[in-house]
């Protein structure tokens, strides 16, 4: 399914092969579920380092175009799990923000911990 890499194109391995498997999503070639091969056996087939299919792994993992589960293998998200790991980035971001301008304006991590607990704790029961 993927092609070997060139070395010599002057593109570093690990984006060729990242493309290559982005490409196969975008076509449908890969689908949701879709299980991509083992890391080792990967790596032998197209003669790279076996850390360079780790690394495109993680990267697409972190874009939320795969899912590593461990012990099985990485498999392709469907287009509703990527949106929902897309807005829990959005969301994690907003946090980090919000967690930033707090200590800018002098609450301690404790404090802020028990804001969002006691935002949470009134969310539920206003619900």
């Amino acid at each position: 399914m993927f092609r070997k890499p060139n070395p010599s194109s002057g593109v570093p391995i690990y984006v060729q092969l990242k493309e290559q498997v982005r490409h196969a999503i975008e076509t449908g070639a890969l689908c949701a579920g879709d299980q991509l091969p083992g890391i080792r056996s990967l790596a032998e087939t197209l003669v790279i380092n076996p850390n360079t299919v780790i690394k495109v792994y993680r990267e697409l993992e972190q874009e939320g175009l795969l899912e590593i589960r461990h012990g099985l293998g990485a498999f392709i998200l469907s287009r509703h799990r990527r949106a929902k790991t897309e807005g829990m980035r959005d969301a994690q971001q907003l946090v980090r923000e919000l967690v930033e301008t707090l200590k800018d304006e002098g609450l301690d991590e404790g404090a802020i911990r028990r804001l969002f607990e006691a935002e949470l704790a009134g969310e539920l029961q206003r619900r």
